[in-house]
């Protein structure tokens, strides 16, 4: 079938001039960057408002522990979930889906009034927000062909930081002049406009009216030839036997837990070190995830550019994720920082390496498999950095408590990324692409 019958994204004549491609894909990623930013929102204000609720809630740092590890249990389950719901009913469905749970049980944390209770809102919070990676990284390699995605995936990804740059802002204002459970409510119904924004907005990019032909044959560009073939034949437990799964997997395994430690542990940190509260580590924060936001993007960007100049994509990727890895290194030393902005610094470089490795490491199933597997590669990967994410918190919970010092726990953050690059290499040495017909079943 042409591209200018059948119902498909060709524009009615006089509406957009053929020569000149449309650009409807960064209105796509830029939903989802939005969408990211909310769903960071959600996760951090518990970092934020940490000291605010263990004075009322009187729990203990294992009992804080126990909550983030009951979020990060309800991820692992969820990604698992998630990826294959996406898979069957697509992105916009499974988007919807995900982010509606999830917006319920953020306005639900502030109805609760005792630890159980808190633990429990934080569990289908971390159901619902586990739907978000896996719908947008199917999204972008639906719109974006493989030169572009990691470019994508780091625009959306700099929402992760972008939502904890708004929450310092945001969250300690609504709670001291209304009270915590306010700042819960108040943000949940705000941001369930961006639903109404997706439902409205989101389609394949065949069947977008605002996406013309050639920029329908630029996003179609390196598409796979069987990639539209039935979901239902692709095997879950058959794409854990391909090396792929586990590069992606274990690299999430190992460094996702690292995010985490920066999302809710990072304000108690500046708090304990350097006597910072509710009102004064804004700042900070901010500081820290600006430049996360632009390692995000400059990472993605990289390894784009290094393809666009004819890097292959193992070479791309990997050579930014090794300099990402060196880059974390000197978080080591931070608690030994004794200025508030030096330890800022090395941490904010920290979190920009975190991200522009990120980019990186969620391109990794969109190279390696066809568009049909990628949102369940992704699930496999994040229940792996869930996983990880529920071993670190238990650990730092206990040093926590029984050592209250941060440097056992900053040893394995620095180290952790050299590990993973090796892993990740030694299972993939090429991101050699995996057809279709060796991942389906019958």
């Amino acid at each position: 079938m042409s591209e200018s019958t059948g119902g498909t994204a060709a524009p009615q004549p006089g509406t957009m001039p053929e020569s000149r491609m449309s650009k409807y894909r960064w209105v796509i990623v830029t939903l989802l960057f939005i969408a990211i930013g909310i769903n960071y929102i959600d996760r951090q204000m518990i970092g934020i408002l940490k000291g605010t609720l263990q004075e009322d809630l009187k729990w203990t740092e294992i009992q804080y522990a126990n909550i983030v590890f009951w979020f990060q249990c309800a991820y692992a389950i969820g990604f698992l979930t998630f990826g294959r719901v996406i898979d069957r009913v697509g992105v916009k469905i499974g988007y919807a889906v995900a982010f509606t749970i999830w917006t319920i049980a953020s306005i639900g944390h502030g109805l609760i009034h005792t630890v159980t209770q808190f633990a429990l809102a934080r569990f289908v919070l971390g159901f619902g927000e586990s739907g978000s990676f896996p719908s947008s990284l199917k999204a972008v390699s639906e719109w974006f062909p493989q030169k572009e995605r990691a470019q994508a995936v780091g625009i959306f990804n700099a929402g992760t930081a972008m939502g904890p740059i708004i929450t310092p802002l945001l969250v300690p204002a609504i709670t001291l002049a209304f009270g915590w459970r306010a700042a819960f409510i108040s943000i949940g119904i705000v941001t369930a406009l961006w639903l109404v924004a997706w439902m409205l907005m989101y389609r394949q990019p065949e069947k977008h009216p605002k996406v013309n032909a050639a920029e329908l044959a630029h996003i179609r560009s390196d598409v796979d030839q069987h990639s539209g073939e039935a979901i239902e034949k692709i095997s879950w437990f058959k794409l854990l036997t391909f090396r792929g799964t586990w590069a992606y997997a274990l690299g999430k395994f190992l460094t996702d837990p690292i995010w985490w430690l920066y999302l809710f542990w990072l304000p108690d940190f500046l708090g304990k070190s350097y006597g910072l509260d509710l009102k004064s580590f804004g700042p900070p924060l901010i500081a820290i995830y600006i430049l996360a936001d632009v390692g995000s993007v400059a990472g993605g960007w990289s390894s784009s550019k290094q393809i666009q100049m004819g890097r292959t994509p193992n070479a791309a990727r990997k050579t930014t994720m090794l300099l990402c890895a060196f880059a974390v290194i000197p978080i080591v030393f931070a608690q030994f920082v004794g200025n508030l902005w030096g330890a800022v610094a090395i941490i904010g470089l920290a979190a920009a390496a975190h991200q522009a490795w990120s980019a990186n490491l969620m391109t990794l199933p969109s190279d390696i498999f066809p568009k049909a597997a990628v949102a369940s590669v992704i699930g496999i990967g994040g229940t792996a950095g869930a996983i990880g994410g529920m071993l670190m918190t238990t650990y730092n919970g206990y040093i926590l408590e029984f050592f209250g010092s941060y440097q056992p726990i900053f040893i394995v953050a620095g180290s952790a990324y050299l590990v993973a690059i090796t892993v990740i290499h030694l299972l993939t040495p090429h991101l050699k692409r995996i057809p279709i017909e060796k991942i389906r079943v019958g």
